[in-house]
């Protein structure tokens, strides 16, 4: 697992090394803290303190295409609290609808994503990355658990990947939800069907 991990980032560095990347100064274009509130740690809040709803439905296949289950969000998610949240939602959503919830009118965007079995391992989901992450792993011991073992998963989320000044290359979550708990073979597939609400104003 630890050589595993190792790998994963020596391809990470070895991409940013290769690639020319603008940096971007987004953790600062507030005044006060930003998005980091520590070194590498972002601070969410709950749905319930913004203009978001969160909903999220995963539907997980067996390797013939079989369905196994479907899973819906069951309670509020949780959001960066910064305008990058609202580029996010503008810009890689998708088109836009407006929508009436008991006479609340919302724009909604909508996001479906299947992320491979790396992906689902390290836990990373990818909305947006400045440089093109491709994981690759060969089958040996060091990563005889990703291939060869089931895992659970409940946390689901969106990252944006970019460079930001003073924190270097960081995926950090936009929005994140819980989900029942599943528990995937390897060769299972996952689609997350992401609607998101931004009540206007």
């Amino acid at each position: 697992m630890k050589k595993f991990m190792m790998l994963l980032l020596s391809v990470i560095f070895v991409a940013l090394i290769t690639s020319s990347i603008q940096s971007i100064s987004a953790d600062h274009l507030e005044p006060g803290q930003g998005i980091f509130v520590s070194e590498q740690k972002i601070e969410l809040v709950t749905t319930r303190d913004t203009n978001y709803q969160i909903y999220l439905q995963v539907v997980n296949r067996n390797v013939d295409g079989h369905l196994i289950s479907v899973v819906e969000s069951l309670a509020h998610g949780s959001v960066m609290n910064h305008n990058l949240t609202d580029h996010v939602f503008d810009t890689l959503m998708g088109e836009k609808e407006i929508i009436v919830i008991d006479g609340v009118q919302y724009k909604k965007g909508q996001w479906e994503f299947s992320p491979s079995l790396e992906e689902r391992f390290v836990g990373l989901y990818p909305i947006y990355s400045e440089i093109k992450m491709k994981f690759t792993s060969e089958r040996n011991d060091d990563t005889k658990l990703m291939y060869e073992s089931k895992k659970d998963y409940a946390q689901q989320k969106i990252h944006y990947c970019a460079e930001f000044k003073g924190h270097g290359y960081n995926c950090i979550p936009i929005f994140e939800v819980q989900i029942p708990t599943m528990i995937l073979d390897p060769s299972d597939t996952v689609t997350q069907k992401w609607i998101i609400l931004r009540e206007l104003d």
